[in-house]
């Protein structure tokens, strides 16, 4: 049973980084457009962005509920020791939210739609970033639940380059899904310059790479080895790097399909290269403790209860969401 609670919780992080990256993303790419392509992009993500908007959070609630009845210790740790991220986290999907809602809807266009599109772009900055923070923290080693000082317990353990650089690639890999995702939903008019988007988001992705590597062998992180050290790994990461290219086949091609999948191949085979060595530990402690999802504190009548509720869940979530995503595709 416990295995298949750790199927869900990976799969809803996977669909959540996939579906909520290309959400946040088209508030990053408006937030580095022109002044003339912000409205354009602005109309673009309106239309075509509803089943993504609906559905997103989903999956990060089914992830936090997992971890919260399931594995008790790795919520507890993030929330005590990543509380300052995660907080930041869930400030900037909230004022997403609520900017997007009143700049959307509101009865009255007077100045403070600019505030609102501030605050709505921004907000899709920040909250993939922390997103990337929270994740790379837990497995940095920084965590140090014997430090005896507010900075060392709550504040170092998250900031590091290694931590920023990977909220950096978080942030350009959401831009980069948006770009890829929109190339298909506009004009053909349009098309070039949401190419154009994705060409500097790709860009910046491999950039963000070259930096987590670079932080991570500068603070003693073995994600070299983690990626290169372990077959599975290095066939995900070679994977990887096959999909990108023939994203970009696809795009010359106009291939809209091809293209989406392989950007979904691409983010899987990248999540699998970075979390299959150290599995099944989740949060790398300092000194060489660990958190695993196999802790022995989780009830075994507990995850079956779960692993339960999650596979009744998925037989009504999985029709629902393609039915969403169907009639969201249809005109009206």
């Amino acid at each position: 049973m416990a295995y298949i609670v750790i199927f869900f919780l990976w799969t809803s992080l996977l669909v959540y980084l996939v579906m909520g990256g290309a959400d946040y993303g088209s508030g990053i790419l408006e937030l580095f457009a022109t002044r003339k392509h912000k409205a354009e992009i602005r109309k673009n993500a309106y239309r075509v962005m509803g089943p993504i908007w609906e559905a997103n959070h989903m999956w990060l609630i089914i992830a936090v509920v997992i971890l919260f009845v399931g594995f008790p210790q790795i919520y507890s740790t993030v929330s005590i020791y990543l509380h300052l991220p995660l907080l930041a986290l869930l400030l900037g999907i909230i004022a997403r939210g609520t900017s997007l809602a009143f700049r959307n809807y509101d009865a009255v266009q007077d100045r403070w739609q600019a505030i609102y599109n501030r605050i709505f772009v921004y907000s899709s900055f920040i909250t993939p970033f922390f997103l990337g923070v929270i994740a790379s923290s837990a497995v940095s080693g920084r965590i140090d639940p014997a430090s005896g000082s507010f900075f060392g317990a709550y504040v170092n353990d998250w900031f590091s380059g290694f931590s920023l650089a990977t909220g950096f690639f978080t942030v350009a890999l959401c831009g980069f899904l948006s770009a890829v995702y929109l190339i298909g939903e506009v004009e053909i008019q349009a098309k070039r310059s949401y190419i154009y988007m994705a060409c500097m988001m790709g860009i910046a992705l491999w950039i963000g790479v070259v930096l987590v590597f670079i932080t991570a062998s500068s603070e003693g992180i073995p994600l070299t080895h983690w990626v290169f050290g372990d077959l599975l790994c290095l066939v995900a990461a070679v994977f990887a790097l096959c999909a990108f290219i023939a994203l970009w086949l696809m795009i010359r091609k106009e291939h809209i399909k091809s293209m989406r999948f392989c950007a979904g191949v691409m983010v899987t085979m990248m999540l699998i290269a970075v979390t299959h060595s150290h599995y099944p530990d989740v949060i790398l402690l300092k000194g060489g403790g660990s958190v695993s999802l196999f802790d022995p504190g989780s009830a075994r009548e507990t995850m079956s209860m779960l692993a339960m509720a999650l596979l009744g869940g998925g037989l009504l979530i999985v029709p629902s969401l393609a039915y969403l995503l169907y009639r969201f595709d249809k005109p009206v």
